[in-house]
């Protein structure tokens, strides 16, 4: 019986080194998703007057107020620091994510 050509893959010997590549490939991405989501990132506005953390899996751990910044009659400031701060946090921990994972799987095209 003839053997079949898997599109220019060639035999079975080729496609159980590509099937061992794959494997180890996914094991590295899940390895360093899992690095990722322990990851903690730091940001702070108001030059430093707030300042949080969060989490790889995006959640916000740690928010830290200096009691010079909170002023009753301009709680629309502080509202303004605390989301300027979440938000580069949050920006830091994708711009981490995207480049250990583009890193990883070059050519994919911001798949991640």
């Amino acid at each position: 019986m003839a053997r079949q050509n898997f599109g220019g893959f060639g035999g079975g010997a080729n496609m159980q080194q590509l099937m061992r590549q794959a494997q180890k490939m996914q094991q590295q991405m899940q390895e360093a998703q899992e690095k990722l989501d322990a990851a903690e990132y730091e940001a702070a506005s108001g030059g430093g007057m707030v300042s949080v953390k969060v989490s790889g899996t995006r959640e916000l751990k740690e928010i830290n107020i200096d009691p010079q910044v909170v002023d009753p009659d301009d709680i629309e400031m502080l509202q303004d620091l605390i989301m300027a701060a979440v938000n580069e946090a949050l920006r830091k921990g994708e711009e981490a994510r995207e480049a250990t994972m583009n890193r990883m799987a070059p050519g994919m095209g911001g798949m991640f």
